[in-house]
């Protein structure tokens, strides 16, 4: 998988193109900021785009969503949860559990409430590749003290589904950079503090 990485607004959100195949299918993950420059790389690599997936529907993941969703005529693709409470639109509601294809590269849906009620990650076994908004991030865990956080529920996504995923899987967070399970295993106190809250 090749994943490109914007960096946008003063928040510094993450949002990414991911596509398997040079010149093939490709979605977009997170396009808080400056749609254009979304825009205009899908066009210099002549990726054809299957949709824009939003992580939570925090403004500074969503902004340029619907821009870069008309330009092309694509779907907006969110969990319900997170669709309630969001204001742009949505064309597909995406659940736990679901499979999204990528050029026959399967990125699986997990739920993660914690930082909003309906976060998602977004997982491909294949690439050993995870973007998980700000669910989690290399040193710290996304915010539970917004408008429809929860401490509890972000301690269980992290048991149940986090902790599940093997040292060698890489995430691509909301914010900051990379990191593998395994140095996420040894540098986010907030993670294992989680995992010990039995």
């Amino acid at each position: 998988m090749k994943i490109k990485r914007f960096v946008g607004g003063s928040l510094a959100s993450n949002g990414y193109v991911i596509n398997a195949k040079q010149k093939g299918q490709c979605y977009v993950i997170d396009p808080g900021y400056e749609p254009r420059k979304f825009i205009e790389y899908i066009k210099e690599e002549n990726l054809n785009i299957k949709g824009v997936i939003l992580t939570h529907h925090h403004h500074d993941h969503v902004g340029g969503a619907e821009k870069v969703a008309d330009y092309f005529d694509c779907d907006v693709m969110m969990s319900f949860e997170d669709s309630l409470v969001y204001k742009g639109r949505v064309d597909k509601y995406l659940g736990n559990g679901d499979t999204i294809d990528l050029d026959g590269e399967n990125m699986q849906i997990y739920l993660t409430p914690g930082h909003t009620k309906g976060s998602i990650c977004i997982v491909s076994q294949k690439s050993k590749a995870v973007f998980t908004g700000d669910t989690i991030f290399d040193t710290d865990l996304g915010r539970t003290d917004l408008q429809d956080g929860s401490e509890k529920e972000m301690a269980d996504s992290c048991r149940k589904v986090i902790n599940l995923w093997p040292d060698n899987y890489t995430i691509y967070p909301g914010h900051d950079g990379s990191a593998t399970m395994k140095e996420i295993r040894k540098y986010n106190s907030e993670f294992l503090q989680c995992l010990e809250e039995i």
